[in-house]
C-alpha cells in the first residue's frame, strides 16, 4: 500500500473490494498528521527556536515513528479484513463446518479490531505532541497544526468506528470489553483536537 499512488490508492479503495477501507483511512488519517506536525518542527529549527530545541527535536522523531507506524497500520488493516472476509466465505453446510466458521468469524474479528484500536492508540499520541508542538512552533505555519489536528481527530473517530462495528461478533467477553476501552479513548482525543484547532484559529484570526 505504501508504494502506491494516490490515485492508485484511492480507486483501490472505491472500488467493491473488501480492503482497503474504513480502518486503512482511518490510519491514513493518522500517518498525515505525523507528516504535518514533522513538517511544522522542521521549519521550527534553527537558533530562533533554540529554547524549545528538545522539544521540536522530540516532535521531528517521534513523529517520523508514527508516520511510519501508521503506513504499517493501513497495511495491517487490509490483511486484517481480508481474513475476516476470508472466514466469512468457509463453508457452514454441516453443523461442524458452521461451528468451525462461526469460531474463525469471531477470531478473525479480533484480528480486524486490533489495527484500528492501535490507531486510536497512536491519535493519542499525535494529539500530544500537537500540543506539545503548538506553543512554539513556527508561527509561519501554524495553520499546519490545526490541519495535523483534524487529521488526527479523524484518525481517532474513524478507528473509534472501525472497533466498534467488530465487537457485536466478538464471542469473547474480556476482549470485547477491552477493545470497547480502547476504542472509548477516542472521545478524548477528538476533544483534545478541536482545542488544538481551536486556539490556532484563535491566534491566526486575531
Amino acid at each position: 500500500m505504501r508504494d502506491q499512488s494516490i490515485g492508485d490508492f484511492l480507486q483501490q479503495l472505491a472500488d467493491r473490494v473488501p480492503a482497503p477501507g474504513g480502518g486503512a483511512s482511518a490510519a491514513l488519517h493518522a500517518a498525515q498528521a505525523a507528516a504535518l506536525l514533522g513538517m511544522v518542527a522542521r521549519y521550527s529549527e534553527g537558533p530562533k527556536y533554540a529554547e524549545h530545541e528538545a522539544v521540536i527535536s522530540r516532535v521531528r522523531t517521534e513523529t517520523d515513528d508514527a508516520r511510519a507506524q501508521a503506513l504499517q497500520l493501513a497495511e495491517d488493516d487490509a490483511a486484517a479484513f481480508g481474513a475476516v472476509a476470508a472466514a466469512y466465505r468457509l463453508p457452514k453446510a454441516t453443523d461442524e463446518e458452521k461451528a468451525a466458521r462461526s469460531a474463525a468469524i469471531a477470531g478473525a474479528l479480533i484480528g480486524a479490531a486490533e489495527p484500528p484500536a492501535r490507531t486510536v492508540e497512536l491519535s493519542t499520541r499525535l494529539a500530544e505532541l500537537a500540543e506539545l508542538l503548538l506553543p512554539v512552533g513556527n508561527r509561519n505555519v501554524l495553520s499546519d497544526v490545526a490541519a495535523a489536528a483534524e487529521a488526527i481527530r479523524a484518525a481517532a473517530v474513524t478507528g473509534q468506528v472501525n472497533v466498534e462495528v467488530n465487537l457485536g461478533g466478538i464471542k469473547d467477553e474480556a476482549a470485547r470489553t477491552a477493545f470497547a476501552a480502547r476504542a472509548a479513548a477516542a472521545d478524548h482525543v477528538a476533544a483534545r483536537a478541536a482545542a488544538t484547532t481551536a486556539a490556532v484559529r484563535k491566534e491566526i484570526n486575531r
